[in-house]
């Protein structure tokens, strides 16, 4: 079977990135939201990683087709400047989310008498010692719960500004990067947090996850299909494994309450999976996932463009904004669902918050339109013409 991903070559837009990241930043809205039934439903319920898992490898494969034809096209130095711009814009983006979200949580907390909130998002530090944790937070060496993954993409972004030369040899990316990988993992290697215990995500671990997308958005599709072909076999064998590991994942998780238990021996394997270190695991089954979905999905899917999938596909072009939205939407749900019970709230929830991230995200690519057209210079008036 011939791959679908080939239809069309490296130069055109493949919008299955844009509707995944846009499926994944939905997914990390629904999955932040504690109490919220439909996380059941979302991928960290059926594999062994999550969206953000999706997220940094479909961020890789986007940096590696922008950033590498402005490498070649430009230089290195300008390709690592617009990446260091990048990473201004996600520090920018990072600071201004923790300020909203400590004074979200915090308002809260005091409105409701609720303390506990400081502490279940490790926001009573802020609390505690206000200058010395903005500080802080300004040094990425305090981050609360939720507010870990920008300070992740941007040490990633800044580990690949100094390796994106590489990507012309995308053997000796992918070795060295494997090398910081196992030396991370091995030695314990990471960034130090104010409160201790160094990040949550570690980058130095998870810039492999980025540099395997820079290679693949690098890549041919046409080689890509003759090194990683459709097999019907592994394709029936990968799905049976996801399927025992969505099995084991909701017996451990879930079984208790069905008044079910799993073995020891599995609910301690599954244990040792860590996600601040990307376990190689986690690592195998994101990329399993990928070889599925590439297959599966068409390049040229004409579903892709009707309504509801466009609606995914828009999200995830303006996934900055759509991600800040839906931490802060996130935390308004959860105190929406604590004060009203049942199906209702649930749907309630979900569609509100659904329907609130589309309009940032409408507004957001409105607006970037507009700024491109008002930033794009008008051509010279020719000899003999009146400009208004």
């Amino acid at each position: 079977m011939k791959s679908p991903s080939v239809a069309a070559g490296p130069s055109t837009r493949d919008i299955r990135v844009d509707f995944l990241r846009g499926l994944a930043l939905w997914f990390i809205f629904i999955t932040h939201t504690p109490g919220n039934l439909l996380a059941h439903a979302t991928l960290r319920n059926v594999a062994l990683c999550d969206a953000t898992e999706v997220f940094v490898l479909l961020a890789g494969y986007a940096a590696g087709i922008a950033y590498g034809r402005m490498l070649e096209r430009d230089g290195w130095l300008t390709a690592a400047a617009r990446i260091v711009g990048r990473m201004g814009t996600l520090y920018v983006a990072h600071i201004f989310l923790f300020v909203v979200f400590a004074a979200q949580v915090g308002f809260s907390a005091a409105a409701l008498n609720q303390a506990a909130y400081l502490d279940e998002l490790h926001l009573d530090p802020f609390g505690q010692e206000p200058y010395r944790a903005l500080l802080e937070a300004l040094l990425l060496r305090y981050q609360p719960h939720f507010l870990d993954i920008l300070p992740l993409y941007i040490v990633v972004l800044g580990l690949f500004a100094l390796a994106l030369p590489l990507i012309r040899r995308p053997a000796w990316l992918l070795g060295m990067s494997v090398a910081l990988y196992a030396l991370t993992r091995a030695l314990g290697i990471g960034l130090p947090s104010w409160t201790g215990g160094g990040w949550f995500f570690n980058p130095f671990a998870w810039q492999l996850l980025f540099a395997i997308g820079v290679v693949l958005g690098r890549a041919d599709p046409a080689m890509l299909a003759r090194r990683l072909p459709w097999n019907r076999g592994l394709a029936v064998l990968a799905g049976l494994l996801l399927l025992a590991i969505a099995l084991a994942l909701n017996l451990v998780w879930h079984g208790p309450v069905l008044g079910t238990y799993a073995p020891e021996w599995m609910a301690a394997a599954i244990a040792t999976v860590d996600k601040a270190g990307l376990h190689p695991a986690r690592l195998a089954s994101v990329l399993l996932l990928g070889w599925l979905v590439a297959h599966l999905i068409p390049r040229d899917a004409a579903w892709l463009s009707h309504p509801l999938p466009a609606v995914f596909v828009m999200m995830g072009q303006q996934g900055l904004a759509v991600f800040c939205a839906g931490i802060f939407l996130s935390f308004l749900g959860r105190l929406a669902l604590e004060m009203a019970y049942g199906p209702a709230a649930q749907a309630l929830v979900n569609l509100v918050g659904l329907l609130a991230l589309i309009g940032v995200a409408v507004v957001s690519a409105w607006y970037g339109g507009e700024g491109k057209r008002a930033r794009k210079p008008s051509l010279p008036a020719a000899p003999g013409t009146v400009t208004p």
